[in-house]
This record gives C-alpha cells, sequence and structure tokens, in this order.
C-alpha cells in the first residue's frame, strides 16, 4: 500500500513540475517569442532545475512542440463544447466557427499556434498537430452538411483544410485589429456556399 502511495505522490509531483515548466514556458514564449526565449529563463520562471526541464523535455523544441499542443488541444475543446450541443449541421459548423474565434481571442495563442507554431516546427507538423487536436471535427461537419451532394473523403478533406485555412487568417486579421464581425459574417457566408445543395 506504501509503496502504490509513493508512486501516486510521485507522479502528483511530476504533473506538477511538468504544468509549471508549461506554464512558464508559455507566458515567456508568448512574451518574448521562441527565438528569443532561453531555456534558463523557463526554468527560473518556473523555480526550477535545468534538470527539471530535461528530465520533462528532451530540449527547448520539444518544450515548444509541448506548449503549441496544449494550445490546439484547448481550442479543439472550446469548439466540440460549442458544436456538440444536437444541432443541425450548418448550425453546427457556425457554433464551431464563433468558438473557434473566442479560442482564438486568448491572450498569445494566435502567436503560438499561427505565427511561431508554424515557423519552428514547420507546416507538416503543425497539420499533423491540428489533425490529432481536433481538425477531424471540421470534417466531420462538413461531411454531414455536404452529405446530400455526395462529395467523397478526398474532396470533404481538401476542403476542410482550405476552410481551415481561411479559419486561421482571419484569427490573424482579427489579432491585428480588423473586426472581428466582418470576419465572422464572412466565413459564415463562406460555410453557407460550401454547403449549399
Amino acid at each position: 500500500m506504501q509503496r502504490k502511495k509513493l508512486r501516486h505522490t510521485n507522479r502528483e509531483r511530476s504533473d506538477k513540475t511538468r504544468a509549471a515548466l508549461l506554464d512558464a514556458a508559455r507566458e515567456l514564449f508568448v512574451a518574448k517569442g521562441y527565438a528569443e526565449t532561453a531555456t534558463p529563463e523557463v526554468v527560473a520562471a518556473a523555480g526550477l532545475t535545468r534538470g527539471a526541464l530535461y528530465h520533462h523535455f528532451e530540449d527547448k523544441k520539444a518544450l515548444f512542440r509541448a506548449v503549441v499542443e496544449k494550445e490546439a488541444d484547448k481550442v479543439a475543446a472550446a469548439i466540440e463544447e460549442l458544436a456538440d450541443g444536437g444541432l443541425a449541421p450548418r448550425e453546427t459548423l457556425l457554433a464551431g466557427a464563433a468558438a473557434y474565434f473566442d479560442a482564438m481571442a486568448v491572450p498569445g495563442r494566435v502567436r503560438l499556434l499561427l505565427l511561431d507554431g508554424p515557423a519552428v516546427l514547420g507546416v507538416t507538423e503543425m497539420a499533423a498537430i491540428d489533425a490529432a487536436h481536433g481538425g477531424r471535427t471540421l470534417e466531420e461537419g462538413l461531411a454531414a452538411a455536404m452529405a446530400p451532394r455526395g462529395f467523397g473523403n478526398k474532396a470533404i478533406m481538401a476542403t476542410a483544410f482550405l476552410l481551415s485555412a481561411a479559419f486561421d487568417r482571419a484569427a490573424l486579421e482579427i489579432d491585428a485589429g480588423a473586426a472581428r464581425a466582418d470576419y465572422a459574417y464572412a466565413i459564415d457566408r463562406l460555410i453557407d456556399r460550401l454547403i449549399a445543395p
């Protein structure tokens, strides 16, 4: 019994250390950018040692990837929560679009996911992260909404990819100061055009 409790305590301590590193790294990556953030700054901000950092992450890039994955997961969860209300396919897509814009309004998220993420990890790795953390939700929504048109899986995947790029471009513009309402309206009209019979 004592051994099981010790293992549980070690796991909790390890999770707490990892969370502290991720939180400190996120704050610094958002404030300074990936290139200007040094690992000694991260461990100092987390109140930990370099050994703790390298126990959990191979290097700064692995730490950054973990931060990006955590952010992508939060965006996906927000979309799935709002869009998973038993709505018709069109309304589900529109609710998902609104949830995406809400989720991307969290300070620092655009920088992490749309600017530094692709620059540091590459477009292919970012696409894999997106696919692992909710990319399928958009594909499933489009497949349901476009079912009457008889599109195949490849066409649905390509459409989801292009629509996702439009979402990202809109998020970049909104983050730069453009009116969200204008881009939300344009995305809604784009969805309507794509799914119209």
